[in-house]
């Protein structure tokens, strides 16, 4: 399955991009949302682009290399703040967009160890050349180690049977493949939920784990706030419950003033959320089944002093 960018004309509308102005496409994947940021973008607009992932990357360099407006830069969003500080943009940037989680390349690429759909190595890294697989975290970790990934990130209430049987497992062999940590889950996990393999939860978590991914989230919207200029929008594209908690949680702290033990205010709100979460229409849904659990935020930085 290509990749199809999700919410797409909600998250340019959402950006509300100017033609001169500097924006950052944090999850670059395959360009869908990139490429049509840079449609609406003159001669002096900028577009930086960024991903950990050396395949995206390679993808970029490809497509969109060649010009002279965008800068690509081989990292994650959580570096976003720091890379654009060297380049002298924090509090120059009119719009940020995060679009979390996997896309639909990964999913579909064996190699990648992401789906138990299909049958490959335990990886489940963004970037194969850093930190553990996810094979390599459940060869060495302790059941109840294991069991606290899956529940906090992965809300998996067979939790703790399926990392006894994962250690259980290891001392015949390690798990190496995703089919034999799929067939494992399956034949411990009581009963099945309809529409919804035994795994799924389970895969979630370890790649979570793996990744980083709400630490990088976390850091990334705080640099977001950080870049961006006076009335400069953030859009973030979330796909499940634990990565929207945080993001609606971080919006809404950064929406309110910093008050003292006494109610003084000690430093003035740097959000302000602007309208409500937008998800999928029945249209787009029908074109592409995976964006069924996407939700869009939108934020603007304010100006300083303003309301």
């Amino acid at each position: 399955m290509s990749h199809v960018p999700v919410l797409l004309d909600e998250a340019l509308e959402a950006l509300a991009i100017r033609a001169d102005g500097v924006y950052v496409d944090g999850t670059f994947g395959r360009g869908g949302h990139a490429a049509r940021i840079l449609q609406c973008l003159g001669p002096a607009g900028r577009l930086h682009v960024f991903d950990r992932d050396p395949q995206a990357i390679a993808v970029a360099q490809e497509r969109m290399g060649g010009d002279a407006r965008v800068v690509i830069h081989p990292a994650s969003f959580a570096e976003m703040a720091p890379r654009l500080d060297a380049l002298g943009l924090v509090g120059r940037v009119e719009g940020v967009l995060l679009d979390i989680g996997v896309s639909s390349p990964q999913l579909d690429d064996a190699a990648r160890g992401f789906s138990f759909m299909r049958d490959g190595p335990l990886d489940m890294r963004m970037n194969p050349a850093e930190g553990s697989s996810a094979a390599d975290f459940l060869a060495h970790a302790s059941a109840e180690a294991i069991a606290d990934v899956l529940w906090r990130l992965g809300e998996e209430r067979h939790s703790r049977r399926i990392a006894r049987a994962i250690v259980a497992r290891r001392e015949q062999a390690p798990l190496r493949r995703t089919r034999e940590l799929a067939e494992l889950i399956a034949a411990v996990v009581p009963g099945r939920e309809i529409g919804k393999h035994p795994a799924t939860r389970s895969f979630q978590a370890l790649r979570i784990h793996v990744n980083g991914e709400l630490e990088a989230l976390e850091r990334g919207l705080a640099g977001a706030v950080q870049v961006l200029a006076p009335e400069g929008r953030l859009a973030v594209i979330s796909f499940h419950s634990l990565e929207d908690r945080i993001v609606k949680r971080f919006m809404r702290d950064a929406s309110r003033p910093e008050l003292d033990l006494l109610g003084r205010e000690t430093a003035p709100a740097q959000l302000r959320v602007l309208g409500k979460p937008r998800m999928p229409g029945e249209d787009e849904l029908t074109r592409n089944p995976r964006a069924r659990s996407a939700v869009l935020r939108v934020a603007s930085r304010r100006a300083e002093g303003g309301q």
